[in-house]
């Protein structure tokens, strides 16, 4: 077999596999499931897989599961055994003991006083937060990536495809950047129809190869949030940004979209210490 024919191989069953977990996050998946996948055998897609990402299988369905839980906390009145069950969780009890591990808190206590919380309820709380702005030249990054539709929690699959496919094309590397555009207000468009794309730094001299596509972000001066905590807290920081800092600022917004770059990775960071920059483009 050819190195080409091998990547597009291994490429096809991770994004199989990737694309199923996501979808059947509220199932029981077993390994001996995702190996029928993924057309290997469960010893052999799991080394694959563990080798490729860095985390098991085991490891990567609790981690989606908690992400979309917190965002069920933090952006909706879903009971929380509800959510435990659109998560996979037999029962509330279970989850609880699940979201603590990962987050430090319960779910209740999370959804009462997590970072969401701090940006709803004004200006002066954000300040006393520690959170702020900073107005830089971000330069421009040269990226490939996939585009995403949908709830933007969910992205991590648009993500994760991209960077099976970098991976398969040994484009990864230790300095390898990961950064998100997301172009719809989610108060304004319906969450089927929102548009969002998530990308990876190329290697200098390399290009994006189908079906990657090539995008470039940055190049501009930027109104800069640097965000910690989990994920499920970005859409209480844009409205922060958008409505107290941007008509405040006395500044002009650049007809460019918002983006986003990940400064560390979820995992091996606790959701707590997740870094993210919020990158403004201004005129």
């Amino acid at each position: 077999m050819n190195r080409s024919h091998s990547w597009t191989d291994y490429q096809e069953r991770l994004s199989r596999v990737i694309a199923y977990v996501h979808e059947h996050l509220a199932d029981d998946l077993s390994l001996e499931q995702l190996a029928e996948v993924a057309h290997l055998s469960p010893f052999h897609w799991h080394r694959t897989y563990h080798a490729l990402y860095g985390e098991t299988m085991a490891a990567t369905i609790r981690r989606l599961r908690l992400h979309r839980a917190s965002g069920y906390l933090a952006n909706t009145q879903q009971p929380v055994a509800r959510i435990a069950q659109l998560c996979g969780y037999p029962n509330a009890q279970s989850f609880t003991r699940a979201f603590r591990s990962a987050y430090g808190v319960a779910p209740m206590d999370y959804r009462a006083r997590g970072g969401h919380v701090v940006f709803r309820a004004g200006l002066a709380q954000v300040k006393d937060a520690g959170y702020a702005v900073e107005i830089r030249h971000v330069p421009a990054v040269q990226l490939a990536g996939l585009p995403h539709r949908g709830a933007y929690m969910r992205i991590g699959q648009a993500f994760e495809t991209s960077f099976a496919c970098m991976a398969a094309q040994g484009l990864v590397r230790g300095d390898t950047r990961w950064l998100a555009v997301y172009h719809d207000d989610p108060a304004a468009v319906p969450e089927k129809q929102l548009r969002a794309w998530a990308g990876l730094s190329l290697p200098a001299g390399s290009s994006a190869v189908p079906p990657l596509e090539p995008r470039t972000l940055g190049g501009c001066m930027c109104a800069v949030l640097r965000h910690r905590g989990p994920y499920a807290t970005m859409g209480a920081a844009y409205q922060w940004l958008y409505g107290h800092w941007l008509v405040q600022s006395g500044r002009d917004a650049l007809d460019q979209p918002v983006f986003e770059e990940y400064l560390n990775n979820p995992r091996d960071t606790a959701p707590a210490d997740l870094l993210t920059d919020i990158c403004l483009p201004l005129r």
